[in-house]
């Protein structure tokens, strides 16, 4: 008779208590992993859908939208104060519709507060044909201005490699790889809010302002949760392997 058995049948030799343990183990993490990102990922579904309905949301005051203390809230406010035209902050780059340019941030301080509100007032591209040449920007007002816009948390950083050149910039508008409100309260001297203001799309102005999320999308925690479930079934395929009577060895017992 086979040793695989009359209807072939693989032979598995009994493993250890820890072999057991260890597998279990690894596969109940790999498992809760994978469920955490799918749960993350229908958060983050939550998350976008909130931002992509903020610009169309009622308008709120600074205040209530501080007030709001719920996680992935993207208020659209409304706020009125002084922008400070001599002291501009260019985001390096940045990509809209395959044309490399900066974004423009501009310190905003809103009437009846002791901080800065960075307002990012958008996107403006390179000039000269091999786009080195940074963008002439619009005339910024000097009076009282209302502002318009989404109070979301700064860009993401993304990798810091040869730092920020923000320390060593001396002269306005100042050029920055990414957005740390650390730095730039320390070098506006003052406090400055913990978010930024997405200014609403203007027809008339030279600023592109096309917004995204500033998140991990759901996509990609669902490729993170298949890989973790990926892993858990890997172990278990691993366990019989392992544990897997070989046939010479099935051969010699039933010999035996």
């Amino acid at each position: 008779m086979s040793p695989y058995g009359a209807r072939g049948v693989i032979r598995v030799r009994r493993p250890s208590v820890f072999a057991v343990l260890l597998t279990v183990f690894g596969v109940a993490v790999f498992c809760t992993l994978g469920i955490w990102q799918l749960r993350r990922a229908a958060y983050k579904e939550t998350v976008l859908a909130r931002f992509n309905n903020a610009a169309s949301a009622p308008l709120v005051s600074l205040a209530d939208a501080r007030a709001d203390r719920e996680p992935g809230a993207y208020p659209h406010v409304r706020v009125t104060g002084n922008l400070e035209g001599d002291r501009v902050y260019l985001l390096d780059d940045q990509m809209r519709a395959g044309r490399l340019g900066v974004m423009v941030f501009v310190p905003f301080k809103p009437d009846g507060s002791g901080r800065v509100l960075l307002a990012n007032l958008g996107f403006l591209a390179r000039m000269g044909p091999d786009t080195t040449t940074l963008p002439d920007i619009p005339p910024i007002p000097s009076h009282a201005v209302t502002l318009d816009g989404i109070y979301a948390p700064p860009p993401l950083p993304g990798l810091k490699l040869g730092g920020n050149p923000l320390p060593r910039e001396k002269a306005w508008p100042k050029l920055v790889t990414f957005i740390d409100l650390r730095e730039i309260a320390s070098d506006l001297g003052a406090a400055v809010y913990p978010h930024v203001l997405l200014t609403d799309p203007d027809p008339h102005s030279a600023y592109i302002r096309s917004w995204t999320a500033n998140v991990m999308p759901p996509t990609r925690h669902r490729a993170y949760a298949l890989q973790w479930f990926c892993f858990a079934i890997a172990a278990v395929v691993m366990f019989f392997v392992l544990h897997r009577v070989k046939r010479d060895d099935a051969t010699d017992s039933a010999q035996e």
